[in-house]
């Protein structure tokens, strides 16, 4: 009943979410099925409050003002329930204030409402000091694939990556590739493909500066995380906050995991809730969620 209600209160904000996607040139592939991919998406940012035992007492969402009001109430009452590890300190659990990046989704039923989910988080803080994690010193920008550019793509690579202690790229993977347009499973996928290689080939030439202070100065390597943004015709880059709070056609990619790399970001966390431009550190230091993002 709850989420029913929730379906209801964005009904109306919803109603122009769902125009349609660019489609690239495919054969024998209907609407029916195109629609059945497209999921329409945002990004809600803020900070959450965490106690002692775990619990959440407080929440606060940025620029509440940019949103529909039934998602910022979607959003405060899921992050209330919210129970997390707690964070032990030298003299015993402590309370925490950290970031959350809050991915959510709509979805339109074939009853003609709106299924709304949240689809992934990260608490992804920053560190004391630059000192303390892993600093991306150059980073040449990827071409962007002919063959994507044809059809009007657009979509964003997060790449998980494995840095040495000298600096270099020891290994990565294309850990998730989303798409900002929809075509045939098939051309998806191939869409997917030539934006990681892309993002791959170019990373090759990054370097990066590693940890001199802390507790993660002396490993024998890092694991970051850093989103490439491959912008469409018509897009703009979101900066100065310009995209916060609208709705953009979505199509989650797989994730792709690596040996190198454990999961260490507790319950509910996805990649893509990461913003463009940045390097994060996939040590498992950031809070752990072990309730379900929907709370319950």
């Amino acid at each position: 009943m709850q989420q029913a209600i929730r379906s209801l209160v964005l009904a109306a904000t919803l109603g122009g979410v769902f125009a349609p996607a660019t489609v690239a040139a495919t054969t024998g592939f209907s609407p029916s099925a195109v629609r059945s991919q497209v999921e329409s998406s945002m990004v809600v940012s803020g900070q959450v409050h965490i106690q002692a035992d775990g619990t959440v007492s407080q929440v606060a969402i940025d620029r509440e003002d940019r949103l529909p009001s039934g998602v910022v109430t979607f959003v405060r009452d899921s992050a209330l329930s919210w129970q997390f590890e707690p964070d032990i300190g030298a003299g015993g659990a402590i309370a925490r204030v950290a970031p959350m990046r809050l991915r959510v989704v709509a979805g339109k039923r074939e009853d003609g409402g709106y299924q709304v989910s949240l689809r992934g988080v990260s608490f992804e803080g920053p560190a004391a000091s630059d000192g303390e994690r892993v600093r991306l010193i150059h980073r040449a920008a990827p071409t962007f694939p002919a063959a994507a550019a044809r059809v009007g793509a657009a979509g964003t690579v997060y790449l998980l990556m494995k840095v040495g202690r000298d600096g270099r790229i020891e290994d990565m993977v294309a850990e998730q590739v989303n798409l900002r347009m929809i075509a045939s499973e098939g051309d998806m996928a191939r869409l997917r493909q030539l934006f990681a290689k892309s993002s791959m080939e170019a990373a090759h030439g990054w370097s990066f500066q590693p940890p001199s202070l802390g507790p993660q100065k002396d490993r024998p390597f890092w694991v970051v995380r850093v989103p490439v943004n491959f912008h469409g015709r018509g897009e703009t880059s979101g900066a100065g906050g310009d995209d916060y709070g609208r709705w953009a056609s979505y199509v989650p990619g797989p994730r792709q995991p690596a040996p190198w790399a454990k999961d260490g970001n507790g319950a509910g966390f996805s990649p893509d809730t990461l913003p463009d431009g940045g390097v994060y550190m996939a040590d498992g230091r950031a809070p752990q969620l072990r309730t379900p993002l929907q709370g319950g």
